[in-house]
């Protein structure tokens, strides 16, 4: 990042950037779970979503396969 851009952020609200990063939070995840979507139409919601989650959080110690059978 140039310092002219870290200038330009520094003078925006911590409310707005904090709504932006979840903005794109948001954005990314989608994209995410539209793609695995394509690749695996066979998956339930909850599991496509369990599975973006896992994607993108380290899970430790237990596998999408063994929450999804905790929760049926």
């Amino acid at each position: 990042m140039e310092w002219q851009q870290l200038e330009l952020i520094a003078k925006v609200p911590p409310e707005k950037r904090a709504l932006a990063m979840m903005e794109t939070t948001e954005w990314v995840l989608a994209g995410l779970r539209g793609a695995m979507r394509k690749r695996h139409p066979e998956w339930s919601q909850r599991e496509l979503n369990l599975r973006v989650l896992a994607y993108v959080t380290p899970l430790r110690g237990i596998t999408v396969e063994e929450l999804l059978r905790r929760w049926d």
